[in-house]
Parts: C-alpha cells; structure tokens; sequence
C-alpha cells in the first residue's frame, strides 16, 4: 500500500475545496469523512408526515373502488365516495376513523366530491356521470400550450386568489386568475415522469400535496410566494406501494391531515403531520 506524500496530500485537498487544515493523512481522512456526511444530510428529504395506520376503524366499509375524498374541518366528517354495483356510494367517517353512516341514493358514478360546511348549513358537491354545472369562465380546448389542456382532473385554489388546475394528461399544473380566468403561469419541471392526478395546499399555505396517479406518489411541493409562480420544488415525497393508485386527496383544513382516495387498493388512507413542519390551521 503507498501513503500520499505531502504534494499528492495537499493536490487532493485542494481538488476536494477542503481546508489548509487537512493536509495530513488523518486530518484529511477526517475531513473527507465530515465533508460526506455534510453532504448526505444536505440531500436526504424531511419527513413531513407518518401513515395514521388505525385510521378507519373499519376499513371493511370500503366495498368498491374509492375514487374521491372531502373533509368537513368544522364538523370533523370525512366524506367519500365509492363506486361499484349494489354498494353505498357514499361512505362518512369520523376523524378518529369510525363509520358514521353510509348512502347511494342520487349518486351514481361520483368521481369528486366537496365539503363546504358553515356555522349554519352543512353541504356536500358530489361530481357525478351526466350531471349539471354553471359555467363562470372556461378554458377547456384539448391541447399542449398555455390555458389548453389534456385529462384536467384535479383544482385548487390558494389564498391569494389563484385557481390550481392539475394537467395530468400534460404533466404539469397551471395556475389561473381565479375572478378573470387569465393565465398566470405553469409548472412541468416536477412531473416528467407522470403527471399529477390531485393538488391541494396545505392549511399554512406553505405547500401543495400532489398524487401522481400511476407512480402511486405523494409529493410535497413548496408553495411560491404571493405575486410569484417560480419554478417547482419537491420538499418531500411518499412513495407508496406498487398499484396503490392515489387517485385524489384532500387536506383537512384544521388539522393539516392528508386523505388519499386509492383505487388500485380500494381504500383511503390518512397521513399526520409532523407539527415541527406543517403547523395546523390556526397556529
């Protein structure tokens, strides 16, 4: 075994950026050693949820394929909605996890479905094969350029007033005026691979949750700043089983917990945040 002499030492110091202080052999093993390790925690990703595995309490209710999920914050209600023959299309569960009720009258083939509670009134849109719908501004014309889209399937908005639109079929997702429906921008730089299926913002607003479909993925993403589209950055991903299908989520609005509909397992699943990342509504 040959040792390095002190011009080959002070060669690879240099062409490693390291210090005047790692010229000797132990000393320059020490700091390749501190340089490493700083390097693979600056790359490794924050967990920023953990899978609530007792979330139902009985899973044995979700008898077809689950295809959406909402959640009432103000009443604790989680909705979804279900398809197959001869089963409840519409499933309620408590936050805790334990089955409330269940119903298929009226509902069909839901493929989205939304809580919009208030002190006053609880209300449910359910997004049904065949069902009607007032239009206040369209872009819809099949294509790849801006404001055209391929398999829109999935819309957001944030608190400054701008409307989130998941492109799957483009792989990207675009971001409208939500009062006049001007374009404001797009992203594509995250979803090379597969395009997203669902997004929704986090309760503090600092991040979007998005699936991708196909790649059965959950992607943390960083929310731009007000006035900005920017570029997208991945914070954080879930990767989840072969086939799970993450198809859409929903974001409860005062706990920060994520619920993924998943119509290759036929369930909905529930992630919890870890508090020293993604504060709850309100803190």
């Amino acid at each position: 075994m040959e040792v390095a002499g002190p011009g080959s030492l002070s060669s690879l110091s240099q062409s490693l950026h390291l210090g005047p202080d790692c010229l000797d052999p132990l000393s320059l093993k020490i700091c390749v050693l501190r340089n490493f390790t700083f390097a693979v925690s600056w790359r490794t990703e924050k967990i920023l949820y953990r899978l609530d595995v007792g979330w139902p309490k009985h899973p044995e209710y979700f008898t077809g394929t689950t295809f959406c999920v909402a959640v009432d914050s103000l009443n604790g209600l989680v909705y979804i909605g279900q398809r197959g023959d001869n089963i409840p299309k519409i499933l309620v569960f408590t936050e805790d996890g334990y089955f409330l009720r269940a119903w298929n009258y009226t509902v069909d083939t839901p493929h989205g479905i939304f809580a919009a509670s208030t002190l006053y009134e609880q209300s449910v849109w359910i997004t049904d094969v065949g069902s009607d719908f007032m239009i206040l501004w369209l872009h819809g014309e099949n294509g790849t350029g801006p404001a055209k889209f391929n398999i829109p399937h999935s819309v957001t908005l944030d608190s400054a007033g701008r409307v989130w639109v998941a492109d799957r079929g483009n792989k990207r997702i675009q971001v409208f005026d939500k009062d006049t429906g001007e374009w404001l921008g797009a992203w594509n730089n995250c979803f090379t691979e597969e395009g997203p299926s669902s997004v929704r913002f986090t309760p503090d607003g600092k991040y979007l949750i998005v699936a991708q479909l196909n790649l059965s993925r959950l992607s943390v993403v960083a929310a731009p700043p007000v006035g900005s589209i920017g570029e997208c950055s991945v914070i954080s991903t879930i990767q989840l089983a072969d086939q799970v299908l993450p198809h859409l989520l929903e974001v409860d609005r005062k706990t920060g917990a994520v619920y993924v509909a998943e119509i290759g397992a036929k369930q909905v699943q529930k992630y919890v945040p870890l508090n020293s990342y993604v504060p709850s509504f309100g803190s």
